[in-house]
Protein backbone atom coordinates (compact mmCIF):
# COMPACT_ATOMS: atom_id res chain seq x y z
CA UNK A 1 0.00 0.00 0.00
CA UNK A 2 1.26 3.23 -0.79
CA UNK A 3 2.09 5.93 1.38
CA UNK A 4 -0.49 8.39 0.62
CA UNK A 5 -3.49 5.32 0.69
CA UNK A 6 -2.15 4.38 4.39
CA UNK A 7 -2.52 7.92 4.98
CA UNK A 8 -6.06 8.06 3.52
CA UNK A 9 -7.36 4.67 4.97
CA UNK A 10 -6.38 6.20 8.46
CA UNK A 11 -7.90 9.41 8.18
CA UNK A 12 -10.89 7.56 7.43
CA UNK A 13 -10.61 5.41 10.38
CA UNK A 14 -9.66 8.44 12.55
CA UNK A 15 -5.85 6.77 13.20
CA UNK A 16 -3.62 9.23 13.78
CA UNK A 17 0.37 9.19 12.48
CA UNK A 18 2.92 10.90 13.77
CA UNK A 19 6.30 12.17 11.96
CA UNK A 20 9.65 13.27 12.94
CA UNK A 21 10.98 15.97 10.79
CA UNK A 22 15.08 15.41 10.33
CA UNK A 23 16.68 18.50 9.26
CA UNK A 24 20.02 18.01 7.45
CA UNK A 25 21.89 20.29 8.97
CA UNK A 26 21.02 19.93 12.28
CA UNK A 27 21.64 16.17 11.67
CA UNK A 28 24.87 14.21 12.90
CA UNK A 29 25.31 10.39 12.70
CA UNK A 30 25.35 9.67 15.98
CA UNK A 31 22.76 11.97 16.80
CA UNK A 32 20.63 10.30 13.98
CA UNK A 33 21.60 6.92 15.43
CA UNK A 34 20.05 8.00 18.27
CA UNK A 35 16.54 9.07 17.14
CA UNK A 36 16.28 6.26 14.60
CA UNK A 37 16.51 4.19 17.82
CA UNK A 38 14.29 6.12 19.96
CA UNK A 39 11.38 6.15 17.03
CA UNK A 40 11.55 2.22 16.61
CA UNK A 41 10.45 1.81 20.21
CA UNK A 42 7.98 5.09 20.13
CA UNK A 43 6.11 3.71 16.64
CA UNK A 44 6.99 6.56 14.26
CA UNK A 45 5.12 6.00 11.47
CA UNK A 46 7.40 8.59 9.12
CA UNK A 47 10.27 10.35 8.42
CA UNK A 48 10.52 13.77 7.00
CA UNK A 49 13.79 14.62 5.57
CA UNK A 50 14.55 18.36 4.46
CA UNK A 51 14.55 22.13 5.34
CA UNK A 52 14.32 25.53 3.98
CA UNK A 53 17.81 25.89 3.80
CA UNK A 54 20.18 23.31 3.34
CA UNK A 55 23.85 24.05 3.55
CA UNK A 56 25.53 20.88 4.12
CA UNK A 57 26.42 18.54 1.63
CA UNK A 58 24.59 15.10 4.28
CA UNK A 59 20.99 15.11 2.41
CA UNK A 60 21.94 12.11 0.97
CA UNK A 61 23.48 10.43 3.41
CA UNK A 62 20.66 11.21 6.07
CA UNK A 63 18.31 9.29 4.00
CA UNK A 64 20.70 6.17 3.33
CA UNK A 65 21.68 5.91 6.93
CA UNK A 66 17.80 6.02 7.69
CA UNK A 67 17.14 3.83 5.14
CA UNK A 68 19.76 1.06 6.68
CA UNK A 69 19.08 1.55 10.15
CA UNK A 70 15.25 1.35 10.49
CA UNK A 71 12.10 0.55 8.39
CA UNK A 72 10.24 3.51 9.38
CA UNK A 73 9.54 5.20 5.71
CA UNK A 74 11.61 8.22 4.78
CA UNK A 75 9.47 11.24 2.89
CA UNK A 76 11.35 14.20 1.50
CA UNK A 77 9.98 17.70 3.11
CA UNK A 78 11.72 19.55 0.21
CA UNK A 79 12.57 23.12 0.65
CA UNK A 80 13.62 23.08 -3.11
CA UNK A 81 14.14 21.13 -6.49
CA UNK A 82 17.96 20.17 -5.10
CA UNK A 83 16.32 17.62 -2.40
CA UNK A 84 15.72 14.99 -4.23
CA UNK A 85 17.12 11.48 -3.34
CA UNK A 86 15.85 8.36 -4.89
CA UNK A 87 16.73 6.16 -1.79
CA UNK A 88 13.82 8.22 -0.24
CA UNK A 89 10.08 6.74 -0.13
CA UNK A 90 8.98 9.72 -1.00
CA UNK A 91 8.53 13.25 -1.46
CA UNK A 92 5.88 15.90 -0.67
CA UNK A 93 5.39 17.99 -3.53
CA UNK A 94 4.98 21.60 -2.03
CA UNK A 95 3.31 24.12 -3.62
CA UNK A 96 2.82 26.90 -0.88
CA UNK A 97 -0.99 27.87 -1.50
CA UNK A 98 -0.48 30.51 1.45
CA UNK A 99 2.12 32.69 -0.50
CA UNK A 100 1.98 34.37 -3.75
CA UNK A 101 5.72 33.86 -4.81
CA UNK A 102 5.43 31.74 -8.56
CA UNK A 103 8.52 30.00 -7.84
CA UNK A 104 7.24 28.12 -5.07
CA UNK A 105 3.52 27.97 -6.57
CA UNK A 106 5.14 26.19 -9.78
CA UNK A 107 8.42 27.45 -10.79
CA UNK A 108 10.59 24.44 -8.84
CA UNK A 109 7.85 22.15 -9.52
CA UNK A 110 9.05 22.71 -13.70
CA UNK A 111 12.67 21.87 -12.61
CA UNK A 112 11.72 19.23 -10.55
CA UNK A 113 9.53 17.69 -12.34
CA UNK A 114 11.31 15.44 -14.74
CA UNK A 115 14.23 14.31 -11.65
CA UNK A 116 10.68 12.92 -9.98
CA UNK A 117 9.05 11.67 -13.23
CA UNK A 118 12.22 9.34 -13.67
CA UNK A 119 12.68 8.58 -10.07
CA UNK A 120 10.89 5.68 -7.80
CA UNK A 121 9.67 7.98 -5.68
CA UNK A 122 5.83 8.22 -4.80
CA UNK A 123 5.29 11.63 -5.53
CA UNK A 124 1.93 13.55 -3.14
CA UNK A 125 0.74 16.89 -4.21
CA UNK A 126 0.67 18.38 -0.85
CA UNK A 127 -0.97 22.23 -0.62
CA UNK A 128 1.42 24.10 1.82
CA UNK A 129 -0.07 26.85 4.27
CA UNK A 130 2.47 28.37 6.34
CA UNK A 131 0.91 30.20 9.45
CA UNK A 132 2.18 32.62 11.71
CA UNK A 133 4.04 31.01 14.64
CA UNK A 134 5.23 34.10 16.49
CA UNK A 135 8.47 34.78 14.91
CA UNK A 136 9.88 34.99 11.34
CA UNK A 137 10.64 31.55 10.08
CA UNK A 138 13.13 30.09 7.74
CA UNK A 139 10.75 29.23 5.21
CA UNK A 140 8.73 32.90 5.42
CA UNK A 141 12.52 34.67 4.57
CA UNK A 142 13.58 32.14 2.39
CA UNK A 143 10.08 32.24 -0.08
CA UNK A 144 9.86 35.52 0.68
CA UNK A 145 6.15 35.14 1.32
CA UNK A 146 4.00 36.13 4.56
CA UNK A 147 2.42 33.46 6.41
CA UNK A 148 -1.71 33.25 6.98
CA UNK A 149 -2.32 35.19 10.48
CA UNK A 150 -2.84 32.71 12.81
CA UNK A 151 -6.34 34.30 14.20
CA UNK A 152 -7.52 34.48 10.07
CA UNK A 153 -9.08 31.15 10.31
CA UNK A 154 -11.32 32.36 7.23
CA UNK A 155 -8.15 33.08 5.18
CA UNK A 156 -6.74 29.40 5.92
CA UNK A 157 -9.86 27.50 5.14
CA UNK A 158 -10.67 29.27 1.94
CA UNK A 159 -7.03 28.92 1.15
CA UNK A 160 -6.80 24.75 1.84
CA UNK A 161 -10.43 24.76 0.12
CA UNK A 162 -8.95 26.32 -2.50
CA UNK A 163 -5.47 23.58 -2.53
CA UNK A 164 -8.40 20.87 -2.53
CA UNK A 165 -9.97 22.09 -5.39
CA UNK A 166 -6.41 22.42 -7.46
CA UNK A 167 -6.16 18.67 -6.92
CA UNK A 168 -3.51 18.74 -4.18
CA UNK A 169 -4.08 15.22 -2.25
CA UNK A 170 -2.88 16.64 1.22
CA UNK A 171 -3.09 19.79 3.51
CA UNK A 172 -0.49 20.73 5.24
CA UNK A 173 -0.41 23.75 7.84
CA UNK A 174 3.01 24.67 8.85
CA UNK A 175 4.10 27.03 12.04
CA UNK A 176 7.57 26.85 10.93
CA UNK A 177 10.55 25.19 12.44
CA UNK A 178 11.31 26.49 15.81
CA UNK A 179 7.72 28.48 16.01
CA UNK A 180 7.13 30.36 19.56
CA UNK A 181 3.65 28.73 19.37
CA UNK A 182 1.97 25.88 17.09
CA UNK A 183 -0.82 26.10 14.56
CA UNK A 184 -3.62 26.87 17.05
CA UNK A 185 -6.39 24.48 17.74
CA UNK A 186 -9.34 26.17 16.52
CA UNK A 187 -7.82 27.12 12.90
CA UNK A 188 -6.46 23.24 12.65
CA UNK A 189 -10.68 23.12 13.24
CA UNK A 190 -11.37 24.88 11.02
CA UNK A 191 -9.08 23.85 8.14
CA UNK A 192 -10.25 20.17 8.52
CA UNK A 193 -14.20 20.96 8.43
CA UNK A 194 -13.37 22.55 5.24
CA UNK A 195 -12.17 20.05 3.30
CA UNK A 196 -12.13 15.73 2.81
CA UNK A 197 -8.17 15.71 2.59
CA UNK A 198 -5.74 14.26 5.30
CA UNK A 199 -4.26 17.53 6.98
CA UNK A 200 -0.36 17.27 8.25
CA UNK A 201 0.32 19.76 10.81
CA UNK A 202 3.39 20.98 12.10
CA UNK A 203 5.65 23.32 13.91
CA UNK A 204 6.17 24.95 17.53
CA UNK A 205 5.11 21.74 19.25
CA UNK A 206 7.04 21.21 21.81
CA UNK A 207 5.28 19.20 24.29
CA UNK A 208 2.64 15.92 24.45
CA UNK A 209 0.05 18.21 25.39
CA UNK A 210 0.02 20.26 22.32
CA UNK A 211 0.39 17.73 20.22
CA UNK A 212 -2.59 15.85 21.42
CA UNK A 213 -4.36 19.42 20.83
CA UNK A 214 -3.77 19.05 17.62
CA UNK A 215 -5.34 15.33 17.03
CA UNK A 216 -7.93 16.62 18.99
CA UNK A 217 -8.42 19.37 16.49
CA UNK A 218 -8.40 17.56 12.99
CA UNK A 219 -4.71 16.95 12.37
CA UNK A 220 -4.36 13.57 10.62
CA UNK A 221 -0.37 13.34 10.98
CA UNK A 222 1.29 15.58 13.15
CA UNK A 223 5.12 16.60 13.00
CA UNK A 224 7.62 16.89 15.32
CA UNK A 225 11.37 18.77 14.76
CA UNK A 226 13.36 20.79 16.94
CA UNK A 227 11.47 19.76 20.12
CA UNK A 228 13.01 16.21 19.48
CA UNK A 229 17.01 18.28 18.11
CA UNK A 230 17.12 19.29 21.55
CA UNK A 231 15.54 16.38 23.78
CA UNK A 232 15.34 13.28 21.87
CA UNK A 233 13.94 11.71 24.99
CA UNK A 234 10.61 13.30 24.42
CA UNK A 235 9.65 10.64 21.71
CA UNK A 236 8.65 8.24 24.51
CA UNK A 237 5.76 10.88 25.89
CA UNK A 238 4.55 11.96 22.38
CA UNK A 239 4.45 8.51 21.77
CA UNK A 240 2.09 7.88 24.87
CA UNK A 241 -0.03 10.85 23.30
CA UNK A 242 -0.42 9.35 20.35
CA UNK A 243 -1.61 6.18 21.72
CA UNK A 244 -4.43 7.43 23.61
CA UNK A 245 -5.35 9.68 20.52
Amino acid sequence: MSIYSTIKKGMKANKKFFAVLIDPDDAEPNGIQHVLKLAEKAYVDFFFIGGSLITKSNFASVIQQIKKQTNIPAVIFPGSMFQIDNQADAILLLSLISGRNPDYLIGQHVQAAPLLKNSNLEVMSTGYMLIDGGNTSTAQYISNTMPIPSGKKDIAASTAIAGELLGNQLIYLDAGSGAAHPVPSDLISTVKTQVNLPLIVGGGIKTPKQLGEAFSAGADVAVIGNALEKDPSLLKSFSETLKTS
